[in-house]
């Protein structure tokens, strides 16, 4: 039994480096010999572990991915749908265009110019949400171990996943003051099909740490962000994001950079009212 635990918990480090490694780079040509040799898989094996880890074939995962972060830059950056291509890694709009009629059945620059159409979902506005106006902030990197979670934001066992961190961090004597509780979001759910949404839960810590099985490390990028405070329940974040991104954003001035948003998550869930809830929204700018 103990060699199995230690043989899975080897294939998910090696998971972990694929897509830590697709993610940074995008928009460069990833060749898949490459990846198998990253994650020292035997290349007559790689897809198929690949998929039985991800659900899906490696290379339709890297097609996904370009396609739903081109969608993003579309709908969230005024770049030039020319630069976005390259941003993704194709050579040619056509090359794009192919693909997100494929997915989304509009063109890049339809999708673009109909601020009303939506991927997958309707927009969330809602005025009453306990929002605050956000500060700008610059932010230096910080080291943070994690666990990969897919699937909808709202079915994902968060509790679980911060138990197995904090046990980590007291087999290794890690603990500090500074330590902090962040979910990375890497998707848009108006985009992504909810069953591939994909999540890192983190704690950012001070001390240095080394990856584990299905435990990895990661630096979160420094750099300027508008820092949001929301009070209240976690279930409506949905209309938190909307509300940022559909009124806040077009009027405030500012451009997204490349990166994910990421939440810090200033209260504990188990003795605060849903209501009293403190969550601090980082979405990065340029």
């Amino acid at each position: 039994m103990e060699q199995r635990l230690s043989t899975k918990e080897d294939y998910l480090k090696r998971v972990n480096i694929i897509t830590e490694y697709i993610n940074e780079h995008l928009g460069e040509e990833i060749d898949l010999e490459k990846l198998a040799d990253l994650a020292n898989f035997s290349k007559w094996h790689f897809q198929r572990m690949m998929k039985a880890y991800l659900g899906e074939p490696i290379g339709m995962y890297i097609v996904r991915v370009r396609v739903e972060t081109a969608a993003k830059l579309l709908r969230y950056s005024d770049m030039p749908v020319s630069d976005i291509v390259y941003q993704v890694g194709y050579n040619m709009p056509s090359s794009l265009s192919k693909l997100f009629r494929m997915f989304y059945n509009v063109s890049p620059s339809e999708y673009r110019n109909n601020k009303k159409f939506t991927i997958m979902r309707p927009v969330l506005l809602n005025e009453n949400l306990n929002l605050k106006a956000p500060k700008v902030i610059q932010l230096e990197p910080r080291q943070a171990i994690y666990l990969k979670l897919t699937g909808g934001y709202s079915t994902l066992d968060f509790g679980g996943a911060w138990s197995r961190l904090w046990q980590y961090v007291k087999e290794n004597k890690l603990f500090s003051a500074g330590i902090e509780h962040i979910g990375i979001y890497h998707d848009d759910p108006k985009v992504t099909e909810e069953s591939k949404l994909r999540t890192d839960i983190c704690l950012a810590l001070p001390k240095k740490a080394e990856p584990k099985g299905e435990i990895g490390v990661k630096t979160i990028e420094g750099g300027k962000y508008a820092m949001f405070l929301y009070t209240g329940s976690y279930e409506h974040l949905g209309a938190v994001y909307d509300t940022i991104y559909s009124k806040w954003l077009p009027e405030s001035g500012e451009k997204l950079r490349n990166y994910h948003c990421f939440e810090k998550y200033i209260s504990n869930p188990d003795n605060t009212a849903p209501e009293k809830l403190k969550t601090e929204i980082y979405v990065p700018v340029e």
